[in-house]
Order: C-alpha cells, then structure tokens, then sequence
C-alpha cells in the first residue's frame, strides 16, 4: 500500500484504513529540533482544553439542530451505528501504546469535526456561536496532532501510523448529516474524558 506519512494522513478523511502503528527505524523521522521543548506541557493543555469544552460543543450543536433532536438525543445521537476509533488503553498501558492510541483518536476527530464543520456552515450559516466552537475545537485538535507527531517521532521514532476514518456525510439528507454529527460529538464526549485520565500519568518527565 505504501507509505503514508503524517500529513497525508490527516487528507483521507474519507477512506477507511487499517488502524495499526508501523514502528520504521531510521531517518524517516524530521529533525527532532522540530519539537518545543514545553511539547509536553502543552499537549496536556491541549487535551485538558477539549476535555472542558467537549460537553458545551455538544449541548450547543443539539440546540443549533432544532427539533427533533433536541428532545430526542439520546435515540438521535446514540454513537452505536458509527465508526469511532477503539480506545482500549489505562493508565497502566506503556506510553507508547497510549502514544499511538491518541495519535488514531484525534487525527479521526480533526477529520470529523471538518466533515460537521462544512455541513454545519451549509446547514445552519448564522449559528455563528456554533461555528466558531467548532473551528477553535478543530484548531486544538490540529495542535495536539502535530505536537502528538513530535513526541512520537522525537520518543519512539515512529512516523507513520495508519488511522481509520468516518464515512463523509456528502451526499446525505439534511437530517442525516445532522445525525451524524450528533452520533459523533456524542461518542466525542464519552471518549475525551477517558483520554485525558490517561494521558496524564504519561506526560510527565521522561
């Protein structure tokens, strides 16, 4: 299938590919002076941050959808029919594991939270309170997953991981592509607050 670098990775959005890590020794890596040297620090913000704003980005999406699925959510938005990434690493999984897990997670929800992104703009274009919780949660996201690449390059040299993603919602029904955002903002919530439990013990000095 060839290799598929970080980058590349983030564009296929629509594709679904196998979701394992490929450990390549070597120079595959860029210059690990690409990495800050608060990359730590800042991924735990990072996480911390949409870990806070994750139940406020959902509420508020649902309120922006009208009816039905504001008295509906939770036959509407029930995440059991979709595709969301496995998170089966604790606390006491190695950090590299926990690594390559978050690496899967947030590169599915930067391309997620574009999907909703676009349809909410065609769908609802004066939620502006909406829409600007979706683009700052996007750039966090965007942020977590290069300063994710760095530690994982820089710690483990590990430049390529392949990541699975959702189905686009182009081409569905108005009502669809409301669901489907809903489905995955709801599975978001349930997942964030499992990830930041466990990435925290492993962010600590090396």
């Amino acid at each position: 299938t060839g290799v598929v670098p970080f980058v590349a990775l983030l564009l296929l959005q629509r594709r679904p590919v196998a979701g394992r890590a490929l450990l390549v020794t070597g120079s595959g890596c860029p210059s690990h002076g690409l990495c800050r040297s608060s990359v730590q620090e800042q991924t735990r913000r990072q996480v911390a941050v949409l870990n806070a704003t994750a139940q406020e980005l959902f509420s508020l999406y649902l309120k922006c959808q009208g009816e039905p699925f504001s008295s509906e959510s939770d036959k509407l938005c029930n995440p059991a029919g979709i595709f969301f990434p496995a998170f089966r690493v604790n606390r006491t999984s190695e950090r590299k594991e926990v690594m390559v897990a978050m690496y899967k997670l947030f590169a599915f929800l930067n391309a997620s939270l574009g999907n909703i992104t676009r349809d909410q703009e065609e769908l609802n274009p004066m939620a502006k309170e909406l829409l600007e919780r979706l683009h700052n949660t996007t750039k966090t996201t965007r942020g977590l997953i290069s300063n994710l690449t760095c530690l994982l390059c820089k710690n483990y040299n590990i430049f390529q991981v392949d990541v699975r993603y959702g189905d686009s919602s182009r081409g569905k029904s108005a009502f669809k592509k409301k669901q489907q955002g809903c489905q995955v903002l709801r599975k978001y919530v349930q997942v964030i607050g499992q990830a930041a439990r466990v990435l925290l013990p492993h962010l600590g000095p090396s």
